[in-house]
């Protein structure tokens, strides 16, 4: 299985977590709230909530029959009701373990956004290496465009300098914001987390 594969998985997990919902409204919520899946498509979300039913990890909560008429097939009727889907307890049991890992994946741009949208159900030693580790990422990275800029500056045009300027920056505040909410999970491990 793909690191995207798994983090989408987790995902879904995390979003059943907080009750049961369609397939549409999964959609929309990954869309918005996770970067990561800003693009998702039906034919990339379908198959993934096919692999967890398969794997016990989600049930299906069977529509209500209504008396509307039968959809066509490929078409949405405005009363045709849609599959629900809901976390089984194996499924919270591969949630909570997934939440619990700590590979290079929840430090990358993708993984890092979505594992933090679900740390009100990390543990705090958990959210506290994520955290640390992502900043160090995130430093290397800054360290690295510092160099490049340095390097290249003379030889830049005023847009191209900009642009690397605006990097550096963006960079920067990361890293500041990382070592926010790292101060911050250190003062308050139990808390639910920083202020919005």
């Amino acid at each position: 299985m793909s690191k995207r594969s798994q983090l989408l998985d987790f995902a879904l997990l995390g979003l059943l977590h907080d009750g049961p919902t369609h397939g549409y409204e999964l959609r929309r919520r990954l869309n918005e709230a996770l970067g990561a899946f800003r693009a998702l498509s039906y034919g990339t979300l379908y198959p993934a909530l096919s692999g967890l039913l398969e794997r016990g990890l989600i049930a299906q909560q069977a529509p209500p029959s209504t008396s509307a008429a039968p959809a066509t097939t490929g078409t949405r009727s405005p009363g045709r009701n849609r599959i629900v889907y809901e976390i089984t307890p194996a499924g919270k049991e591969a949630f909570e373990e997934a939440a619990r890992r700590t590979d290079t994946a929840a430090y990358d741009d993708d993984g890092f956004g979505v594992r933090l949208a679900f740390f009100a159900r990390t543990e705090a030693d958990v959210r506290m290496r994520i955290l640390e580790g992502r900043r160090s990422r995130v430093q290397e990275q800054l360290e690295t465009v510092r160099e490049n800029s340095e390097r290249g500056r003379e030889r830049l045009d005023s847009w191209t300098a900009a642009l690397q300027r605006h990097g550096e920056e963006s960079t920067e505040r990361e890293v500041r914001w990382l070592t926010e909410l790292i101060d911050a999970e250190r003062r308050h491990p139990t808390d639910p987390g920083p202020q919005p």
